[in-house]
């Protein structure tokens, strides 16, 4: 009367999907530098924490009597466990059965884990090998039919980048579908050496007359540069440990706040180097991310896309304990000019913001949109004109920090004038509608050419407009609000990130987040 020959089957059918693609396969996994979908999970998760969901669904083979023979697993593992003690939903395709191809897949899995996160309001990781579901010719021999495309599960994709942190890691070669469910994220990331990315593979581009390598047609040289994805590491190991930190800054779900860290770090401290930080030669430029980390809780900036977009740089930080975002200009690219692509980045980073209730705090050295046929070419002044956009858009606080530059409509950039924002200048200030170094030979032109001695009379005019650019004449007509020591610094964006914590407002914003 017992079921115990069904639980021993149950136990079979669990210890041959466990074989995954067969000892061959998971050779040739380990013997390319790539640990197996199992592994991965292992060492993302909390030890222990996994519960799998699905993990007989595959491809049976029966001999006449009806008794199982064979058995292939599908080639995508999904469950739940725990990050940090935190739930999340995981998904990851299994390179050693068919390559993550679609004929060994079943779609329905990787929707259920969309599914899970979504509706139950906790992160998605996808561990990402191969096409991801993707198509295969193969496939077409094997249903006898083809068809027009549909991508699996993609609804749910869609749905949860407004409503929970989506995570993606790149860890093998990454095609077609594959390559959309990996950029389709809040962060992502591919391993240097064993990663490549692209929409369809060489031996599909040779078609074409290109005769290329993976790594030359999608390697990390060139999609940690374009934006395509966030961030290259140098192992596995790494990009766990970095979906584990940038996890750590953000709630389970929009329906949430970003919890409150630890607060080890004294809000009083000051660096007393931050008063020469800024060089006095507007002309010279300086490394701006010391600046950043020393103002921030010490070793909690987690900085993000370092590789694209470099005039700008983003990422997570926490003021005594609070979860915050940041951006800051880097004046060691462009001056710190915004380009198309600096553009790109701030429209999804602030978008990010606020899908997840981030205060925002913007240390700002802005010259301006870059200018030039290079600029003009790249349609720089449209891209830039949606960052404005997005930053007039968003509903969070912010507190800007004025370090230098701030000019022209890249310059008003550096908060949401629509609302109330914590703002502070550095003397080091120096702002206007453009640099004076640039508009005094065409506003003055005929009285320089008029002059009998262009050259003196062009430095008098330096000298009398240098004395207007004085941020204390600024302040005194309230144009900025105050003028700070920038060793006061750290205690008034600690001061900010109190203040600002109760402002935020969990729940949807007004739009969904576009990848």
């Amino acid at each position: 009367m017992s079921w115990q020959p069904e639980i021993d089957e149950l136990r079979r059918r669990e210890e041959l999907a466990r074989r995954m693609g067969g000892p061959d396969k998971i050779k040739r996994q380990h013997d390319g530098g790539k640990l197996t979908v199992r592994e991965r999970i292992g060492r993302l998760l909390d030890a222990g924490s996994f519960h799998e969901i699905g993990a007989i669904a595959g491809r049976a083979e029966y001999d006449a009597d009806g008794r199982l023979k064979d058995f292939m697993a599908s080639n995508f593992v999904m469950g739940r466990g725990r990050i940090e003690g935190r739930p999340v939903a995981v998904g990851g395709d299994d390179f050693t059965v068919r390559g993550g191809a679609a004929d060994a897949s079943i779609w329905e899995k990787q929707m259920v884990s969309e599914q899970m996160a979504g509706e139950l309001g906790i992160p998605m990781v996808r561990l990402v090998d191969g096409t991801g579901g993707g198509g295969s010719v193969k496939t077409y021999e094997s249903t006898g039919f083809t068809y027009v495309p549909r991508n699996p599960a993609w609804e749910h994709v869609v749905d949860n980048l407004a409503r929970v942190p989506v995570v993606a890691l790149g860890l093998g070669s990454v095609a077609g579908l594959g390559s959309a469910r990996l950029v389709s994220s809040h962060y992502s990331l591919m391993v240097s050496g064993i990663s490549q990315m692209f929409v369809a593979g060489p031996p599909v581009v040779a078609r074409l007359g290109e005769a290329v390598t993976k790594e030359e047609l999608g390697g990390t040289e060139i999609h940690g540069r374009n934006g395509a994805v966030d961030d290259v590491v140098e192992s596995e190991g790494e990009a766990f440990a970095r979906t584990r930190q940038f996890l750590s800054y953000l709630p389970s779900s929009i329906g949430d706040l970003p919890p409150r860290g630890p607060a080890g770090d004294d809000p009083g401290r000051r660096e007393d180097w931050l008063v020469g930080a800024i060089p006095r030669d507007r002309r010279k430029v300086y490394r701006v991310r010391p600046i950043v980390e020393a103002c921030l809780d010490r070793d909690s900036f987690f900085e993000i896309g370092r590789g694209w977009g470099r005039s700008v740089v983003t990422g997570l930080a926490r003021l005594d304990g609070w979860p915050v975002a940041v951006l800051a200009s880097d004046p060691f690219h462009y001056g710190g000019g915004w380009t198309a692509d600096a553009s790109h980045k701030v429209v999804r980073f602030v978008d990010f913001c606020e899908t997840f209730h981030l205060p925002v705090v913007h240390f700002v050295d802005i010259p301006g949109f870059v200018i030039g046929v290079a600029g003009e070419k790249a349609a720089t002044i449209r891209h830039g004109a949606r960052a404005l956009t997005a930053i007039y858009q968003s509903t969070g606080p912010w507190c800007t920090i004025l370090m230098r530059k701030s000019f022209g409509v890249a310059g008003a950039a550096h908060q949401n004038w629509r609302k109330y924002n914590f703002r502070y200048a550095w003397p080091s200030g120096d702002w206007g509608s453009l640099p004076l170094e640039g508009g005094i030979e065409a506003a003055y032109k005929a009285e320089l050419a008029a002059a009998p001695d262009p050259a003196a009379h062009l430095a008098a005019i330096e000298t009398r407009l240098n004395r207007v650019r004085s941020p204390f004449r600024t302040a005194e007509r309230f144009g900025v609000e105050e003028i700070i020591d920038p060793r006061d610094t750290r205690r008034l964006l600690c001061d900010f990130a109190h203040l600002a914590a109760p402002m935020r407002k969990p729940g949807p914003r007004s739009f969904g987040y576009r990848p």
